[in-house]
């Protein structure tokens, strides 16, 4: 036992004396801290830049910039296996095949790049796409002709170092809005909305003649939309379903805002129908192809106003914001929709410039050889070579056989000019024909002729340029959303009074699971319940399944801030009338109708002013009058806690707006003075 006490002295000691030690920290950081730093940024700079984030300068992410670069390499027009594309993109993409086979179902969904063949998917429905053995895709003949161009494309290593890929494909295009984005980085996010093509190379159009433009998203759902608060990219957007109303008792959903499919659509809507905010008889999906879901009205119920019910509490109303993060000269930066136009309207000049540029160089190329052919030919020089007995002795000859000649050449010879003039087939030099070659050079100076002027009015062919591709592609992709101003729909107005409030005097409970027999009030979830008890107390409560309110309560009601009461409350000395309004009101707060708190009882209260009260006292001896009658309308209507005017002093027996039960006609009655 000494000992036990001894060990645990000790053991009292060690941790005092380590309580009063000071926790010192390492006032330089350690190499592990400095790894674990250095490695985080590493990883952060990593996410952002390749692999969450989109690049501005080709509007799409790595992933997808992989895929479209895998398919244009094994393009041959036919459709391919998405397996063989996935796995020819794990050569450029080290991240694993399912990344990349979600990627191409997306961007087959949004239509504009990649053509599929086979099960994708259902964007309405949300059902999944069949396994990538099972469908093929391609490349569109918009993303063949606008996105690639292999001689003005910049390459890098591949991840192994086995291959070469694209740091930036060279697109015509606005990829970044005309497929919109979502992406979640090491601290920052980006939400680009897709907008609609048509719209945007007409901006595009209205740039480069200095005019202003607009642009707002466009969903390949359809639906509505209301961009009253869509600031150039900022901002968000209001979006609708498409309800139709069909008769009196049916509605019909036939396109959904975005980020929706039909089942969670219904299941919004049956949550909403379980929890009483919308009354609905049945609800059927016929959703194949295009979006058909059928909604019957509760009975009762007018299919209009189901309509503001569904947008009020049910995903039929969706409010989507945006932020549009992209990665600009290796930097993750926001911009606006303005911005990003500007700057792509900027790369297609440079890109068609540079196009023009190389095709004028291989023209002038292509010139010069016709014209060395010609000479070559026409000239004979061919026969000056013919006793050379060493290569040096060809190469001198034709040089010299071609001095005569240098005003006709384009430039100098060169040997590289050399070898292809000894290339020459002699088969090709006897069937030669002057007349077409002369012909296939005037062809070649009006394309170079051509192309210079281009080059000299770059703006007006750039405009071209975007005008052929919507007069091409212009009619496959119509705006999808209706743009719309929605009129704010208020919930209170349009909530379905789908509570019974009643209240349990035995149990003292009141609430729509009460159970109990009196009062029944029809009631919304936003509701307030007014409860008054017979003592005078009153006080406001929220619609609930349960609140235990006691079991004297007199009158239960929706509460009215202006409405005018007429009550009658009796003291143990006397009666009082009056007219109030209950005004605002604490939830949950007890108040009091009368001066005298818990001295009082309530005989009478009522909404609204009657006409006469009839008055019948408790009969005491030598008491003169026993009945009388009063006129509320002639008080001035005061505040809840007023004592009110005073009527008499003796006790009520009953009080109503019509003759009571013991009303004697024959009694003297006399009528309350109120002035």
């Amino acid at each position: 036992m000494a000992a036990k006490k001894k060990s645990d002295r000790k053991a009292t000691s060690f941790r005092e004396k380590k309580s009063k030690e000071k926790l010192e920290l390492p006032t330089e950081m350690g190499p592990l801290h400095v790894r674990m730093d250095k490695s985080f940024l590493e990883y952060a700079s990593y996410v952002i830049r390749d692999r969450a984030i989109p690049n501005v300068a080709d509007g799409v992410k790595p992933v997808q910039r992989r895929i479209l670069w895998s398919l244009k390499e094994k393009d041959d027009g036919k459709f391919i296996k998405v397996a063989n594309i996935v796995g020819h993109t794990m050569q450029y993409h080290p991240h694993g095949d399912a990344s990349i086979g979600d990627a191409l179902v997306n961007l087959t969904n949004r239509r504009y790049l990649i053509e599929g063949q086979g099960n994708f998917g259902n964007i309405f429905t949300g059902d999944p796409a069949a396994a990538a053995r099972y469908i093929e895709c391609r490349l569109t003949d918009l993303a063949r002709n606008e996105i690639f161009n292999d001689e003005i494309t910049e390459f890098i290593p591949s991840y192994d170092g086995r291959n070469k890929e694209p740091v930036h494909l060279p697109s015509k295009l606005p990829l970044l809005l005309m497929l919109g984005t979502e992406g979640i980085a090491v601290g920052m996010s980006s939400k680009i909305l897709p907008h609609n093509f048509c719209e945007l190379i007409e901006a595009q159009i209205a740039i480069l003649k200095n005019e202003t433009f607009r642009c707002v998203p466009d969903f390949f759902t359809g639906g509505l939309m209301d961009a009253r608060d869509y600031d150039d990219g900022r901002g968000s957007i209001r979006v609708r379903a498409r309800i139709k109303v069909v008769d009196k008792s049916t509605l019909l959903i036939n396109e959904l805002p975005p980020a929706t499919t039909s089942e969670s659509l219904i299941g919004s809507i049956e949550d909403a129908a379980r929890k009483g905010k919308i009354k609905i008889k049945s609800i059927d999906d016929f959703t194949a192809e295009k979006v058909e879901i059928q909604i019957k009205a509760a009975t009762g119920v007018d299919a209009e106003q189901l309509v503001d019910a569904l947008y009020a509490f049910t995903s039929c109303e969706a409010s989507i914001s945006s932020r549009i993060t992209v990665i600009r000269d290796n930097r993750p930066c926001e911009m606006t929709v303005s911005e990003v136009l500007r700057l792509n309207t900027s790369q297609l000049v440079d890109i068609l410039r540079r196009e023009l540029e190389l095709k004028l160089s291989k023209l002038e190329q292509e010139l010069h050889f016709k014209t060395l052919i010609q000479i070559f030919v026409e000239n004979r020089i061919y026969k000056q070579i013919e006793e050379c007995k060493t290569n040096e002795a060809i190469f001198e000859a034709i040089y010299v056989g071609f001095k005569p000649f240098r005003k006709k050449m384009f430039r100098d010879l060169i040997d590289d000019d050399v070898e292809m003039l000894l290339g020459v087939r002699i088969r090709r030099i006897s069937l030669f024909d002057m007349a077409k070659h002369r012909e296939e050079v005037r062809k070649v100076l009006a394309d170079i002729e051509e192309t210079k002027k281009n080059l000299s009015t770059l703006t007006k062919y750039v405009i071209g340029h975007l005008q052929d591709l919507l007069d091409k592609y212009g009619k496959l992709y119509s705006r999808q959303t209706k743009r719309k101003n929605f009129d704010e729909v208020n919930v209170r107005e349009v909530a379905f009074k789908a509570f019974k409030v009643t209240y349990d005097r035995v149990k003292g409970y009141i609430g729509h699971k009460a159970n109990g027999d009196e009062f029944h009030l029809p009631s919304t979830e936003f509701d307030k319940i007014l409860c008054v008890s017979k003592d005078g107390e009153y006080k406001v409560i929220p619609v609930e399944e349960k609140t235990y309110v006691g079991s004297n309560l007199i009158y239960v009601d929706h509460p009215e801030r202006d409405e005018v009461y007429t009550m009658v409350y009796q003291t143990k000395d006397a009666c009082f009338l009056k007219r109030f309004t209950f005004g605002g009101a604490i939830m949950n707060k007890v108040y009091s109708l009368t001066p005298e708190k818990g001295k009082a009882k309530i005989v009478f209260l009522e909404k609204g002013t009657p006409e006469k009260l009839y008055i019948r006292y408790k009969p005491v001896p030598r008491q003169k009058i026993n009945q009388q009658t009063c006129s509320p309308k002639d008080l001035a209507v005061k505040s809840a806690k007023a004592r009110g005017k005073q009527i008499s002093i003796k006790s009520i027996s009953n009080i109503g707006t019509k003759p009571t039960r013991n009303w004697e006609p024959d009694e003297p009655t006399t009528e309350v003075v109120m002035a």
